[in-house]
């Protein structure tokens, strides 16, 4: 691919970034962490956007490490990096092992309040360029809060998909949902825009769930074969499907602990960009698809959170919901008339 490919694009999508979703000012410190299997290109174009608002970028190249989170921290210059984010104003974390639940993620979480991190784990050109640069946030934002709204004031949720999802679950009364609108302009962890996250009611979730779309970790890639998981009172107790199937419920049973057959989240993806690609930053918010979580569940969505050895999440695409018995989607296509007007200026 050309190194000129998505060249003006990309330089407006890292603008929007740093102007927009950041609101960079002068003289702030802009600390940007890559290892060597990130993008450079979008490295680059971030710190010059950066620049241009007078802000000070601070470019941070690792070696890739073996894992993620806290695995990573033997492959990292845990004091150097601890350091540097603990001076930090703003963090966008470009890292394709991802930091975020490092140990210097989590003591600068932590112990800087001011700071302000973005997770794009993975981020290339051609994600950005759609995912970001071409994003209406305005009108977004205005149909994420109105989903989220219709879909938690709802007692009973339903949820089907062509490939063979039929799920339904009753929403927990005073659980606060995780909204991702992009905006990392306030202190504390951000992620990109177009996800809605909650936890419901675990013992009230049965049926059948099938992704189709992604499952990380232990999948690579995009699925070959659908993975189907039989759930009766938000547990996992039988696992179907071909090879990928098997590899999962093998992963998932290596831990030999109780929670990681459980579910943690479902989520809405409702970024208008998005493409299925294999990357887990950008399926789970492939419009109109639904994504579920197993395994550990942060203390965001529940309260105290539920305690894990690691976590999962599958995409089940084309996704049709129902909320107290009154369809709002039809696989991924909104029928709401208020959600379909947004929708239509999102171009969806």
């Amino acid at each position: 691919m050309s190194e000129y490919y998505y060249e003006y694009e990309l330089g407006k999508a890292a603008k929007i970034l740093c102007e927009e979703l950041f609101k960079l000012k002068p003289g702030e410190t802009f600390v940007i962490t890559a290892d060597t299997e990130s993008d450079k290109r979008v490295v680059d174009a971030t710190a010059r956007a950066a620049f241009a608002c007078d802000a000070k970028p601070m470019v941070i190249y690792t070696a890739s490490p073996l894992g993620v989170g806290k695995a990573a921290d033997p492959m990292l210059p845990l004091d150097a990096l601890t350091a540097a984010l603990l001076k930090a104003d703003a963090w966008v974390e470009y890292n394709n092992k991802w930091l975020l639940y490092s140990t210097p993620y989590d003591i600068a979480m932590k112990e800087n309040k001011k700071l302000r991190h973005l997770c794009l784990v993975g981020m290339n050109v051609d994600m950005m360029v759609r995912c970001i640069g071409r994003v209406d946030y305005p009108n977004l934002e205005k149909f994420m809060k109105l989903i989220t709204e219709k879909t938690l004031s709802a007692k009973h949720v339903r949820i089907t998909t062509p490939a063979g999802t039929d799920v339904e679950f009753n929403n927990e009364p005073g659980r606060k949902p995780i909204m991702e609108l992009g905006y990392a302009d306030t202190p504390g962890s951000h992620m990109m825009a177009g996800q809605i996250g909650w936890s419901p009611n675990f013992e009230s979730i049965n049926g059948t769930i099938v992704f189709d779309g992604s499952l990380v970790p232990p999948i690579v890639g995009i699925l070959k074969d659908p993975v189907r998981l039989t759930i009766k009172k938000g547990e996992i107790v039988k696992i179907e499907g071909g090879k990928e199937a098997a590899e999962y419920e093998k992963w998932l049973k290596s831990f030999n602990h109780p929670q990681m057959l459980k579910l943690a989240h479902v989520c809405y993806g409702f970024n208008p960009g998005a493409r299925l690609t294999g990357d887990i930053l950008e399926d789970e918010r492939v419009w109109g698809g639904t994504e579920w979580g197993i395994g550990n569940v942060g203390a965001i969505l529940v309260p105290g959170g539920i305690s894990g050895p690691s976590h999962s999440d599958g995409i089940c695409l084309n996704s049709s919901v129902w909320l107290d018995g009154v369809q709002i989607m039809d696989k991924g296509q909104l029928l709401d008339p208020e959600l379909k007007k947004l929708a239509k200026k999102l171009g969806m």
